[in-house]
């Protein structure tokens, strides 16, 4: 096996991204080298995603670019759509093996034969035997890393596969997320983004069982703890999870970042209730406020779906009104697609992709609107940003601690550094321009 190459391609959410890197460290100690996608590699894995009709799509021609760069390589298909449809996998032209949500953490197990199928070869198990925890973090980019401390939900979201791919809520030991915390900060990485499916639900399956011994305020507590990360951020948290205690404790907190991502899917109580979410509007807008509260300068994410069976145009307008008067900064929009074995692709009130689409449109319009009166109101503020290892076009870009996106002139030395900052103005493209407050030497 020595000096074989591997590349991976990853689609979907950070928790893939975590995964994907744990994965590829197995096969650095399997004596592989990795290699980026676009070069030639004897195997090449693709780690997909199935929230929206679109990735499905993606997994087709990220295999054609594979099979242009070697025709004879190995295809493996892993991730949430290879849980939830191995036989459609395998049956694309040029996959070679199938893995589901519980093999793909063995997949050096399966390359004793890495001669080209005719047919794809499918190992997967049934969701129910995913109850086991596998820890994962990610460190492509020197700046950030994603740490998984939560894999699947117990949820029954009407429009959602993720149990169907990922089984059922489980937690990684708080003894081992910690460690995996102090070996990324042990490397240099500045900032942690915590990821997992539901993390509202961190400790359930800790030890196996539902037995709850810590909470995900005990996780947050403990990781302020750890010497020598700079940053840690929330990547997504549930409304009903997402505690006073909490909002409390970040504000206060060493490391943790007033940066929050909330989904909210619906303005509408009607629509969340046909979507079986766990909490009202009116919970949401307490969620809002109180972050506001204790930390006005607070950066707050929203997750909607637009076009759900049953929305009409005054459930939609409510949304959009909602979303409209809320104190919060962007939003991330998914259209709503149809998925197999969901309740909610059974509905009446089917909405029309045409109209779908148009509504999207006007959220992401709203999005660019928030984003941009969130900005100009840091205006002027002091902050700390963490600079990125990417030239763009003779630019180097950094995110604030409340997560604006700033940029200057490409400066090598500033790569992975965190530098005082005052936010100046903002520029053409939307990213605001700052001063430095003490001028880095190098500068």
């Amino acid at each position: 096996m020595n000096n074989k190459k591997v590349a991976f391609y990853t689609l979907g959410c950070k928790l893939n991204f975590s995964e994907t890197s744990t994965i590829a460290r197995s096969f650095k100690s399997e004596g592989f080298d990795r290699v980026d996608f676009t070069e030639e590699a004897d195997i090449y894995v693709i780690n997909t995603c199935s929230v929206t009709e679109n990735a499905d799509k993606r997994f087709k021609t990220i295999v054609k670019q594979a099979q242009k760069v070697n025709e004879d390589a190995f295809v493996i298909a892993i991730g949430c759509y290879a849980q939830l449809k191995p036989e459609e996998l395998a049956a694309v032209d040029g996959v070679d093996l199938v893995l589901g949500a519980t093999e793909k953490f063995k997949i050096t197990d399966y390359l004793n034969d890495l001669t080209k199928n005719d047919f794809g070869e499918i190992h997967s198990c049934e969701i129910e035997d995913a109850d086991f925890y596998v820890g994962s973090y990610s460190f492509g980019d020197r700046t950030r890393a994603f740490l998984k401390v939560q894999d699947g939900c117990d949820y029954k979201c009407t429009y959602c596969t993720i149990p169907l791919a990922r089984g059922i809520s489980r937690s990684d030991k708080l003894e081992n997320v910690l460690n995996n915390a102090a070996e990324i900060s042990a490397k240099g990485i500045k900032e942690i983004v915590l990821t997992g499916v539901n993390i509202g639900d961190y400790g359930k399956g800790e030890f196996g069982n539902k037995k709850h011994e810590h909470t995900f305020l005990d996780l947050v507590k403990a990781l302020d703890e750890v010497n020598g990360i700079e940053r840690l951020r929330i990547s997504s948290i549930e409304p009903n999870l997402l505690k006073n205690e909490t909002i409390d404790f970040v504000a206060a907190s060493r490391t943790f970042v007033p940066h929050f991502h909330i989904p909210l899917q619906s303005g509408s109580n009607e629509i969340l209730k046909l979507m079986r979410r766990r909490y009202l509007r009116e919970l949401y807008v307490d969620r809002v406020e109180q972050i506001k509260r204790v930390m006005p300068d607070a950066c707050i994410g929203v997750d909607v779906i637009v076009g759900f069976p049953g929305e009409t145009d005054e459930h939609f307008l409510e949304t959009y009104n909602f979303l409209n008067e809320l104190d919060i900064s962007y939003l991330h929009v998914f259209t709503f697609s149809e998925r197999d074995n969901t309740p909610a692709a059974q509905m009446d009130g089917v909405v029309p992709l045409k109209v779908r689409k148009k509504r999207s449109k006007m959220l992401r319009g709203l999005s660019a609107k928030k984003r941009r009166a969130f900005y100009e109101s840091q205006l002027g503020n002091t902050c700390t940003v963490l600079f990125e290892g990417e030239n763009k076009s003779g630019y180097i870009h950094g995110f604030t601690e409340n997560y604006v996106k700033v940029k200057a002139p490409w400066d090598p030395s500033l790569v992975n550094t965190l530098q005082d900052i005052k936010l100046e103005k903002i520029d053409e493209d939307g990213l605001v321009r700052f001063e430095f407050v003490n001028k880095p030497l190098a500068v």
